[in-house]
């Protein structure tokens, strides 16, 4: 991968670190020479340093989709294939399973569970934090009641929805929202001091991630129901 004018490096993770999200059909990474075989839902962390990486798809009809989120980085960390589940092997981290969290109900509409892929203790980075969440049939709410986070800002993709379907992702300070209506595929970025919570049409999938301060997946500053306007 070129780096482009934007960043003034030789290449783009001269002084980056890279997440990957595959979200269509089974494609491969290369990443320095070493080829990794990336699957639906699989993804892969690609430390500061990798100079020549090559993304393709297995079959042109049902193409691979790499969802990318990047940061700037200050040291190497390990490249490594991650899966939700599997059998351990060389180069390949299996997702944990305090690392895999059920949330919520359906009497509150956001039965949810959390895939946590980059976070310190399973896939080390230098600041980005990145996984998935999918909505149980009958549930819709992504994140309620929902939070800021001063020390760190979050992008959301949202995916597996039919073409008529769509969430209403709100944002802004919790005094006053706005909402974007997103559709399949798409992906919306919540500064630091927004809120950052969808409710869809029907049940879907979302992939999120962070950067910033600190990666304490925990770290919420929440703000209860009665409060946003």
């Amino acid at each position: 991968m070129t780096a482009g004018e934007e960043l003034r490096a030789e290449y783009f993770l001269q002084r980056r670190e890279m997440g990957v999200i595959n979200i269509g059909g089974a494609g491969t990474v290369t990443v320095d020479g070493k080829k990794y075989e990336v699957g639906f839902k699989e993804g892969m962390y690609i430390g500061m340093g990798a100079k020549d990486i090559v993304f393709e798809s297995d079959d042109k009809e049902t193409p691979a989709k790499f969802y990318i989120n990047s940061a700037p980085a200050h040291t190497t960390y390990p490249t490594v294939l991650i899966k939700p589940e599997g059998a351990p092997e060389d180069g390949v981290v299996i997702v944990k399973d305090e690392n895999k969290v059920e949330l919520g109900c359906l009497e509150d509409a956001n039965h949810r569970t959390i895939c946590k892929y980059i976070l310190p203790g399973q896939v080390e980075s230098c600041q980005l934090v990145m996984g998935m969440t999918k909505l149980e049939p009958g549930s819709v709410w992504n994140t309620m009641p929902c939070h800021t986070h001063d020390r760190r800002m979050e992008v959301y993709l949202y995916f597996e929805m039919p073409k008529d379907a769509f969430v209403m992702h709100y944002m802004g300070e919790p005094t006053q929202t706005r909402h974007i209506v997103m559709r399949n595929e798409e992906a919306v970025i919540s500064p630091s001091w927004s809120i950052h919570a969808g409710s869809g049409s029907r049940a879907y999938t979302f992939i999120w991630g962070m950067v910033g301060e600190n990666q304490d997946f925990d770290d919420m500053d929440h703000v209860a129901n009665q409060e946003l306007m």
